[in-house]
């Protein structure tokens, strides 16, 4: 009998004797008593009263229901993921960025080499926390792009609870720190409903930020349990990564001092390495220090790539995949001007994962300080997807910007941001090369799901009381779906039949606690298949082999027109031979990539993976449900601060009215009316030095502001009104991207009367800062100008009554007949003709043009365009201006 069959059998043992092993400890009724309980049924069934009840006390005995608590010997859980890091960023998989936590973890137990993520964030976490596959829980992709499907909804349902609620109910004690990407954005405000939240989901105690990333130097979406807080007010130089390290560390303490004999679970997610790269001077010194990077992208992928072999985190005979010329350009073609950028970017970059990778080696280290080290599962995942391309091709030092589709040159990046590189005055992301080179030896990077340099990360798990292979390495196929069976079968807890009185749905993926005998170190992997999905680019593995579509839409291009999904031209890899889907042998093998095809659409209509949906940018303006959908009218009679964007009302792409009753005291006031975003892009109407203002703050690289006269004591209307040119985000549903990102006219009145009046070129067409909120009479977060005044702000007047009028355009039967024959004509988009085929050829701009040719034609043009502003002697503004306008043409 083969051991991982001895394995199997006997958890299938334990389990089934999880009644016989319920009992009590201690004398039954007592204070002292405790109990361990079946977990079919959750919470478990009351405790029956076991004592005597007669009508006077003296002659009654009392009966305390015995405290749950885990089996003996469960142990401590530390689970760790970090973001946007591909395989070939830490040390511990050949990597050059120094990450001893990692190491630490690795040389104490297990290195897993052939580790997967979904290729994207939410997806990937939603995965991690319920052991179900995204799509099955509602992420199909992440929150902020949520669809009104089930597979894209962004609800984990009640038939699906967490492995924090397991954990609680049987015992635990719960925490999760940092990232919260696994809310509905609609459902993030203080409104709540809070089922959703970490709270809601299981964990007892949550300290970190809701949504996809956020600023660490000034996080405006922070919370703790569901409480926004802004502890980094009055604290220069204070860093989110260190903060959440200092309670997760505060937390572990608490517990071991209260109740020692309580195993804790704590989830650890820092926002590091996602854009913004927020690490302290201190680290940026010590790696610029290091010069890893001097080199250049292409020298830093060959090093990577020998170290992996010398580490033998990748077979000997692996190769390394091409570095894709027609897209990216090789590092000695590269000007010093871009060198010198690129490689103050990649500093950053890595000085953030190094200072995420000591923060984390704290918590480690007061685990061990507490003499619980040895009987703690620790888990470590490097990325929850691989590196992030999204920062395109120079790099930006606004992700808020980038989202919005503006960027400027490396000529401007260098002359205003690049000193203040990685500082709260950048939302930073570095150049697509760099990603590129961190998923070493792969090939792409996040968002691309049917290739490895998307999906591929680098796992350690240490457990020293169970684990005695220290150092060993483990090449079994697993997926992030695996991690919440390992974590059950390591505590001899079960999945519950029945949470809160509903049925669950089974976990979908399988445990990786075999692989912790040295007896199984080459045993073959438990995970047979798995489909993989993401913006409708796809893979099927089966047992070694993997079926994947060509990659059509790289990642840094956010607005493209495609084909059916059903048309996507597909490769095929025998990883058997091929560990890096170096060769592709679909012409070879036609029957056995078939199979897989059927399997995939077999998966992907029992995980709720349909319908496939390739958009991207279009799905940030899908309308979702919120407190704000459908509304137009909006007032406010005292102060609220704290509304995300997914709750607050949208104003982009439209016309609208802000209207301000306000008392003006003797002597002046001042502050905050009404804002939302902040120093990376947001508007806000304020009173300065008595003076109304209006200022939109276009991304950080222009602010038009209206400002009127002094207010005299008393009551006035401040009113600001914008009047929108386009024909808005309806457009989209043709494909068609005119209505949105126009310009307008904005006057600023006070008391029925125009004070100012400012023609705006164009507006932000898809986003505010995310991590910012919509704010009554104060400001959270950063400033929208940093030179008007500083956060909070507060106004210092009466607010009587604030209003808000938006009037979206509609589209006339003539616009609709327009743009569909606009559509009709492009052969492509949503209103195309229903019988008409698309190509194969994706469709970005140009007719008849490969994807890479018509990637190079936009490159080329706008360069051109970047040129002719240059000889024409702009400023960066009006540049940028012109070049977009250029572009168009």
């Amino acid at each position: 009998m083969s051991a991982i069959r001895i394995v199997a059998i006997g958890f299938l043992l334990s389990s089934s004797t999880f009644a016989l092993a319920q009992g009590t400890a201690g004398t039954p009724g007592s204070p002292a008593a405790t109990i361990t309980i079946p977990g079919n049924q959750l919470p478990p069934p009351p405790q029956q009263f076991g004592g005597k009840i007669e009508r006077d006390a003296t002659q009654s005995s009392p009966y305390w229901p015995s405290r749950i608590v885990p089996p003996k010997g469960a142990p401590n859980v530390l689970l760790i993921i970090t973001d946007d890091a591909g395989y070939g960023v830490p040390s511990t998989f050949g990597g050059v960025i120094p990450t001893p936590a990692l190491d630490r973890v690795a040389q104490n137990g297990l290195r897993f080499t052939n580790f997967h993520s979904t290729a994207l964030c939410s997806p990937t976490r939603a995965a991690l926390i319920t052991g179900r596959n995204h799509h099955s829980v509602g992420y199909g992709v992440v929150a902020e792009q949520a669809t009104g499907y089930p597979g894209y909804d962004s609800v984990i349902t009640k038939d699906k609870a967490t492995i924090g609620r397991i954990l609680t109910d049987n015992g635990y004690r719960t925490a999760w720190f940092g990232k919260n990407h696994n809310t509905p954005e609609y459902q993030s405000s203080q409104a709540g409903p809070f089922d959703q939240w970490p709270t809601g989901m299981g964990f007892e105690y949550f300290y970190g930020f809701m949504g996809g990333d956020t600023n660490q130097w000034q996080p405006g979406n922070l919370v703790r349990n569901t409480t926004p807080i802004y502890p980094y007010e009055g604290k220069p130089g204070w860093n989110l990564m260190t903060a959440m390290a200092d309670d997760a560390i505060d937390y572990v303490n608490r517990m071991n001092a209260l109740s020692p004999d309580t195993p804790f679970f704590v989830k650890f997610a820092p926002g590091a390495t996602h854009a913004p790269h927020h690490p302290t001077p201190e680290w940026v010194k010590k790696i610029s220090d290091m010069h890893l990077f001097d080199q250049g992208w292409n020298k830093l992928r060959d090093t990577i790539f020998e170290n992996q072999k010398r580490l033998g985190v990748i077979p000997q005979n692996a190769k390394l995949t091409p570095w894709p010329k027609d897209l990216i350009k090789e590092w000695d073609q590269l000007s010093a001007d871009e060198k010198k950028l690129f490689i103050r970017q990649a500093e950053v970059f890595a000085a953030y994962a190094a200072y995420a990778d000591n923060e984390i080696g704290r918590v480690i280290q007061s685990i061990e300080d507490i003499g619980k080290l040895d009987n703690t599962l620790i888990i470590y995942i490097e990325g929850d997807n691989g590196t992030s391309a999204e920062g395109q091709p120079n790099g930006t030092p606004n992700e808020v910007a980038m989202f919005n589709q503006i960027n400027p040159s490396v000529e401007d990046q260098l002359k205003y941001f690049y000193d203040v590189w990685g500082t709260d005055r950048t939302y930073n992301h570095m150049s697509i090369g760099w990603a590129w080179a961190f998923d070493t030896p792969f090939s792409w990077t996040k968002q691309i799901v049917s290739h490895f340099g998307g999906t591929r990360q680098g796992m350690a798990i240490s457990w020293p009381a169970a684990i005695k292979d220290k150092g060993g390495i483990r090449s079994q196929f697993h997926h992030v779906i695996d991690v919440v069976p390992t974590i059950l079968e390591a505590a001899q807890i079960k999945q519950p039949d029945i949470v809160d009185g509903i049925k669950q749905s089974p976990i979908e993926g399988v445990s990786m606690m075999y692989t912790f005998d040295q007896k199984n170190a080459d045993a073959p992997s438990t995970h047979k298949t798995q489909y993989f999905e993401m913006f409708a680019d796809r893979a099927l593995y089966n047992d070694g082999w993997i079926a994947s579509t060509k990659v059509l839409r790289p990642p840094w291009v956010t607005i493209a027109k495609l084909p059916s999904p059903q048309d996507y031209p597909w490769e095929f890899y025998d990883l058997r031979n091929d560990w890096t889907q170096a060769e592709d042998v679909a012409a070879k093998y036609p029957d056995k990539l078939k199979e897989l095809q059927a399997m995939f659409w077999k998966e992907a209509e029992k995980y709720q993976v349909l319908p496939l949906d390739s958009s991207v940018a279009a799905r940030l303006v899908t309308p979702r449900p919120s407190l704000s959908a459908a509304r137009t009218k909006f007032s406010w009679t005292r102060p609220i601060t704290g509304t995300p964007n997914g709750d607050a009302p949208s104003i982009l792409n439209s016309s609208y009215t802000f209207k301000a009753e306000v008392d003006i005291p003797q002597g002046g006031a001042e502050g905050m009316l009404v804002t939302q975003g902040g120093r990376f892009g947001g508007y806000g109407l304020y009173v300065l030095n008595s003076k109304p203002v209006f200022t939109w703050n276009l991304v950080d690289l222009k602010r038009v502001r209206w400002e009127g006269s002094g207010l005299t004591p008393g009551k006035h209307v401040i009113e600001f009104d914008f009047k929108y040119d386009g024909l808005g985000a309806a457009t989209m549903v043709f494909g068609n991207y005119s209505g949105i990102g126009q310009g307008g006219t904005g006057t600023l009145k006070v008391d029925g009367n125009a004070v100012a009046t400012e023609k705006m070129e164009h507006t932000l067409p898809f986003i505010l800062q995310w991590d910012e909120a919509f704010d009554i009479g104060s400001d959270t977060g950063t400033p929208v100008d940093d030179n008007d005044y500083q956060t909070p702000f507060a106004f210092t007047g009466k607010i009587d009554k604030i209003s808000l009028d938006i009037d979206r355009p509609k589209l006339s039967p003539e616009d609709v007949k327009r743009l569909q024959e606009a559509a009709r004509a492009a052969g492509d988009g949503p209103s195309a003709d229903p019988g008409k085929t698309a190509s194969v050829t994706p469709q970005v701009g140009t007719v008849g043009v490969s994807l890479v040719e018509k990637i190079q034609l936009r490159i080329d043009k706008r360069e051109g365009c970047r040129k002719q502003a240059e000889a024409q002697g702009l400023g960066i503004v009006d540049r940028i201006k012109f070049v977009q306008q250029c572009v168009q043409q």
